[in-house]
């Protein structure tokens, strides 16, 4: 005879269930320590250090900065839980920042955030989750779990405008099934109004809005510290090849950007290409921006390969839509995806994560780089 599942599918009270919880310091990991503590789960709250504030830094709203790890600490207090923080500069440097870096100067659009959760946040995380012997590891990310039969998958959050499947493409099959995701069922209002009950400190805290480490979005002023080498000037070309100006560095631009190219023309121009060998940048009409054929690179999957044989769905940036398509699997972790209708922008370094849709809604089959 089967015991009753926990809230988190497993078979156990929850009070001998132990739990560590990623808590950020933000009003969504908070109210997760919160939601599982009133549960009665036996509950650890591990707040990270990922990098040494500048003032500009600890003033603007961004994740995991001196202030967000105060709110942390107040809010495990304030819950009466146990209370980490782990100092994982130098991991995050390099797993993260040196990464972000790099991938600029190639001409790529990097994203962060799936860096930090598939090094720093998962990988490390879930390595001293496992050696507290804790059952799950919990965070306020919005995506649904749904665990059954020991197996985790993961699905687009019931709150699209919150949904944050698509950085979480690169987990690996193993840190699913340890991972449980309790906000996947929320919209953001209804996590406020349970911080607000709970009384915690962070209820009406504003959400970060930049990439922890780039303060006001500011791209270029971060590779300017890190590599003030990068800015080369280079040429700005048509499609047919002829010079039609001067560009300051390629890290300056992205696909599909439009302001601050400083070249004119009789029509908008667009940068449809950035060549980081030759150092320069491609631009021309919006019409030459729309790809169809797509070439992903270290492809993880989280589905098994016979949901590839129809089309799925498809997102190709963070902000994008669902979109429909046929993947086909290589046998060197790459794919090529082909989208059914055009779509603009698409640029390497961004991911491409694949979709599903069932009962449940749409489950993430996986993801990859796109490489071009």
């Amino acid at each position: 005879m089967n015991k009753e599942l926990n809230s988190i599918g497993l078979n156990k009270k929850p009070s001998d269930t132990k739990v560590v919880v990623a808590m950020s310091g933000g009003v969504d990991s908070s109210t997760v320590a919160g939601m599982m503590k009133k549960e009665g789960y036996n509950v650890i709250g591990i707040t990270l250090k990922l990098y040494d504030d500048a003032k500009q830094v600890a003033e603007s709203k961004q994740c995991c900065s001196g202030q967000d790890i105060m709110d942390a600490k107040r809010v495990a207090q304030k819950l009466d839980i146990e209370h980490k923080i782990l100092y994982y500069q130098n991991k995050f440097k390099q797993g993260v920042i040196d990464n972000f870096v790099d991938s600029y100067l190639k001409g790529e659009t990097p994203i962060p955030c799936v860096q930090c959760n598939q090094t720093v946040k998962f990988k490390d995380l879930f390595e001293v989750s496992k050696d507290l012997n804790a059952d799950a590891l919990i965070t306020g990310h919005y995506v649904k779990s749904v665990t059954s039969n020991n197996n985790t998958n993961m699905y687009r959050a019931i709150d699209e405008n919150r949904d944050q499947s698509y950085f979480l493409f690169n987990t690996t099959r193993e840190q699913l099934d340890y991972l449980r995701f309790p906000l996947g069922g929320l919209h953001k209002n209804e996590t406020r109004e349970i911080a607000k009950k709970l009384d915690l400190n962070v209820a009406d805290k504003p959400d970060s809005q930049d990439i922890c480490f780039v303060p006001g979005g500011d791209y270029a002023s971060v590779i300017q510290k890190f590599r003030p080498d990068s800015f080369k000037k280079g040429n700005i070309k048509d499609l047919k090849g002829n010079v039609i100006g001067v560009h300051d560095g390629i890290i300056n631009f992205t696909i599909g950007q439009r302001k601050g190219i400083k070249v004119s023309d009789k029509e908008a121009l667009y940068v449809i290409k950035i060549n980081s060998e030759k150092n320069e940048i491609i631009v021309g009409p919006k019409e030459y921006l729309g790809k169809k054929d797509i070439l992903l690179k270290n492809v993880n999957l989280l589905a098994n390969e016979q949901e590839f044989k129809s089309s799925i769905f498809v997102k190709v940036r963070s902000t994008g839509k669902l979109l429909k398509a046929n993947v086909n699997l290589s046998d060197q972790n790459g794919a090529n995806v082909n989208l059914e209708s055009p779509e603009d922008g698409i640029s390497p370094g961004q991911a491409c994560v694949f979709y599903n849709k069932d009962a449940l809604g749409f489950k993430v089959l996986g993801g990859g780089w796109i490489k071009e």
